[in-house]
């Protein structure tokens, strides 16, 4: 109860806390956010996202692959790891679509 109440304490005094930046009409991708060092908090998230869209879940969907193929050599069932590398592979083609419509939306690269 008390990491709840925590919780919904920090949702309603984290935007006092936040400092925003105004990116005008480009976007920023595959790069700290513009006039931000990587090691600040904007630039910090978003290598974040990029981290977790372009190599952790292509990865882990590479080794969930590997683990179906061991399982199906076992005798045991697939279907979890088949889903589960599916379902980080849906994570991370959905970043890059976005990261795409954003670009796109922006008038940035064709």
């Amino acid at each position: 109860m008390v990491a709840l109440l925590a919780l919904v304490l920090f949702t309603q005094l984290a935007p006092f806390l936040a400092h925003a930046q105004n990116l005008g009409t480009a976007p920023a991708l595959n790069r700290a956010v513009q006039g931000q060092q990587a090691s600040q908090p904007e630039g910090a998230f978003l290598n974040m996202v990029n981290w977790v869209g372009n190599v952790i879940a292509p990865i882990g969907a590479a080794l969930c692959v590997v683990m179906a193929v061991v399982s199906y050599a076992q005798g045991r069932g697939v279907m979890r790891w088949s889903l589960t590398g599916a379902g980080l592979l849906a994570i991370s083609g959905l970043t890059r679509l976005i990261e795409f419509w954003i670009t796109r939306g922006t008038g940035g690269v064709q």
